[in-house]
């Protein structure tokens, strides 16, 4: 086991109307052992202690699936590792005497709401603008009983594996937000339940995604190479080719 001694420049805001700026804290004797987000913890601790007000960060599972623990580590999403949530990333990957900077996701679509919290919900909207299916699909049995290719099933499962964390925004130079929207629209369109939606949903999520102030696909790949779950750059083709698609057939 190390015991790393790190310096922490951590983005501190009171809210979205706020001006921000770094702050410093050293930490001393961070066991290598522990995750990202312990390591944090410790930080809170100690602030607690000496009547500081504790570092806001979202977290919720803690196991790489709710997609919660969105901060920029370094410079990177998730930190340096590929494929790899916050919450995943754990201190031994780091040395000791490092300076760690610690920043929010920075997109106008995700405003801050304190410290290294920001507001997400405009992912949500898209969702509620059609990122479901709400015809009568049947029991468990009636779904068991539509033949569908593996092949088929297999991507759309890995599209489903989205975790909505939105490292694809902010990894991208336009807050682009397509990684996201085009995996949920393949998710739901390679799939036969999916198809009565299919034309209305594309071009509803689509504009909810230019409404809410995202910006276009860069096509520079940056937001494959840092999600967390390894989505494809090959949603954002489809969804393109769906999107068209429903605008000629209606």
């Amino acid at each position: 086991m190390d015991i790393l001694n790190l310096t922490l420049k951590i983005w501190r805001q009171d809210g979205p109307d706020e001006l921000g700026e770094f702050q410093s804290y050293d930490l001393n004797g961070v066991n290598s052992h522990m995750s990202f987000l312990e390591m944090l913890d410790v930080l809170n601790e100690q602030l607690l202690n000496s009547g500081d007000d504790p570092i806001v960060f979202d977290h919720d599972c803690r196991e790489g699936i709710c997609g919660m623990c969105s901060m920029v580590i370094n410079g990177r999403p998730h930190g340096l590792l590929h494929g790899t949530t916050t919450c995943q990333l754990h201190m031994r990957h780091f040395n000791n005497g490092d300076t760690i900077t610690i920043e929010p996701w920075r997109a106008q679509p995700f405003p801050i709401i304190k410290d290294l919290v920001v507001d997400r919900t405009s992912f949500d909207r898209i969702i509620q603008a059609g990122g479901y299916i709400s015809v009568n699909t049947g029991s468990a049995t009636d779904g068991n009983a539509i033949p569908i290719a593996k092949d088929l099933a297999e991507d759309a499962f890995d599209a489903a594996a989205c975790i909505g964390c939105g490292a694809c925004v902010a990894a991208c130079k336009n807050a682009s937000a397509s990684l996201f929207v085009a995996a949920k629209v393949s998710q739901f369109s390679l799939l036969p339940q999916g198809h009565p939606e299919r034309e209305n949903r594309v071009i509803r999520m689509v504009s909810k995604m230019d409404e809410e102030g995202f910006g276009h696909c860069t096509n520079t790949g940056a937001c494959e190479v840092e999600c967390p779950k390894e989505i494809s750059v090959e949603y954002i083709r489809k969804m393109n080719w769906e999107y068209h698609r429903a605008n000629i057939k209606n």
